[in-house]
């Protein structure tokens, strides 16, 4: 009888963490890899927009943005995100852009990208962005009525 109260106390005990746990389990507003909390796989968001290509960031050069590591090629670049960051950031916190529009995260390619309508799309790799690309318009409708509430998921 003692070892069933003790685990009924235990059970009791517990159980806000219970009901905690999905919060805990909401994903970051940013996609980081694993491990890391550098944004963007350390790539500079500002360098799609201004060298329209792909560029290394430094660290060097970064700014905090949405609890994210934005790190980038120049302090030219830093400070045009820093006075203007919804301008270059990328769509769905960084996340693949395919992915959030089929109603999940995952992770991205920094050499899988593209602009649209003046916003960066990320995606998990060059198969995965040339599918997100046979219907952009849609797929971006669907990833906009998706985001954030993949985040809960």
């Amino acid at each position: 009888m003692k070892k069933r109260s003790t685990a009924l106390m235990l059970a009791l005990a517990l159980s806000p963490l219970a009901i905690a746990s999905p919060a805990l389990a909401d994903k970051a507003p940013v996609w980081t890899s694993f491990g890391s909390n550098v944004a963007i796989r350390g790539y500079d968001p500002v360098a799609y927009f201004t060298a329209g290509k792909p560029v290394e960031g430094s660290a060097q050069f970064k700014v905090t943005y949405q609890g994210a590591e934005f790190r980038f090629a120049s302090a030219a670049n830093r400070d045009a995100f820093s006075a203007n960051p919804a301008r270059y950031a990328p769509q769905f916190g960084g996340y693949c852009a395919w992915a959030v529009s089929q109603g999940y995260t995952a992770g991205i390619d920094p050499q899988a990208w593209a602009i649209v309508g003046g916003k960066l799309y990320l995606n998990y790799n060059k198969d995965v962005q040339a599918r997100w690309q046979q219907n952009t318009a849609a797929n971006i409708a669907a990833g906009n009525r998706n985001w954030p509430t993949v985040l809960k998921k």
